[in-house]
């Protein structure tokens, strides 16, 4: 919008006209604007200041009339360059740090196990072939007695069942802990000798373990094949753990014949399962528990299958799937 206004002053023989019409009126309004008679209407004569503050007042209405009424870019452009603007936008910022946004931070998934405790025993140890006394004292295993540890069997090609079961462990280990779950072992490495049974079972009821496995091969007939879930039964210290570990049991079953190309045993058990009440591991357990005999080694096509580390890979892979199908069911 713009305001126009006229400063022409009247000619000088106007001016004469005038004060020859009304001579009265030359000092009519001394101090004040000079005034003119036309025709019985007045109008008022300004001076030289006079007219420059109208003008200028007139200028800054028209500005204020431009920023309050204009739109599109220019006007924004305008207001948000205006001392104005920028107090409203500090306004904005300081209210925005005083009242973070509300709307929720995406948060990342923990993983399947954390805060899960998982036992794992790696059945025999590489070092019970040096030490045959040591690992034939008598032990107590909930019900009867029992050595303390044998050597385990080994393939026909001479691979043991105990490094078998301890590279199936570290596998199990390192993807039980990927998942955010804390490992007890009942043995660390593969030179060494024991623990006898009653003292594995001992170690992973001390850590309060959520769930255990027990990691074996079997040494049975050549003609026999495939994995067997060893089950407890109850004898009194496993008693709370029964129906917990048979559930387990048939976790592990359905994962392995998932994950891996070994089938169920068809030779013991049924269905892959096997209940047992003459193995420390089992009769002394206070958390659920299962050992399982992950193949023959002495039949040629089991024995084929366990000396491979991709089979090792798999079986852990199967474990850990149980693990957490059991731990986190659906």
């Amino acid at each position: 919008m713009l305001l126009t206004i006229s400063t022409t002053r009247q000619p000088a023989t106007d001016r004469a006209f005038l004060l020859h019409k009304n001579p009265g009126r030359r000092h009519a309004n001394p101090g004040g604007p000079r005034v003119a008679d036309f025709g019985g209407r007045s109008r008022r004569r300004w001076s030289s200041a006079g007219r420059t503050a109208l003008v200028v007042s007139a200028a800054a209405v028209a500005l204020v009339a431009a920023g309050c009424t204009s739109t599109g870019s220019s006007g924004s452009a305008a207001s948000s360059g205006s001392p104005a603007s920028s107090a409203s936008s500090a306004s904005s910022a300081s209210a925005a740090a005083r009242h973070p946004s509300a709307t929720p931070t995406p948060s990342v998934s923990a993983p399947p196990l954390t805060g899960k405790i998982v036992g794992i025993d790696p059945g025999h140890n590489g070092g019970n072939f040096t030490d045959p006394d040591a690992i034939a004292r008598q032990i107590w295993n909930g019900a009867e007695w029992e050595a303390c540890d044998t050597t385990g069997t080994t393939t026909d090609g001479g691979y043991t069942e105990a490094q078998f079961n301890f590279n199936v462990a570290k596998y199990l280990r390192a993807d039980l802990r990927r998942d955010g779950a804390r490992v007890i072992m009942t043995r660390t490495s593969n030179t060494g000798v024991g623990p006898c049974v009653n003292r594995r079972a001992q170690i992973i009821n001390a850590a309060h373990a959520d769930v255990a496995v027990d990691i074996h091969a079997d040494g049975a007939a050549a003609s026999g094949r495939g994995f067997t879930i060893l089950e407890p039964v109850a004898d009194g210290p496993n008693d709370a753990v029964i129906a917990a570990s048979q559930r387990f049991g048939g976790d592990v079953r359905q994962a392995m014949l998932a994950e891996t190309a070994m089938p169920e045993s068809n030779y013991e058990g049924s269905g892959g399962i096997m209940p047992r009440d003459d193995l420390a591991g089992l009769n002394l357990t206070t958390v659920p528990k299962v050992l399982i005999e992950c193949g023959n080694m002495r039949n040629a096509v089991d024995a084929g299958l366990l000396v491979t580390a991709r089979f090792q890979q798999q079986v852990a892979s199967a474990l850990t799937a149980a693990i957490v199908r059991y731990l986190r069911p659906a």
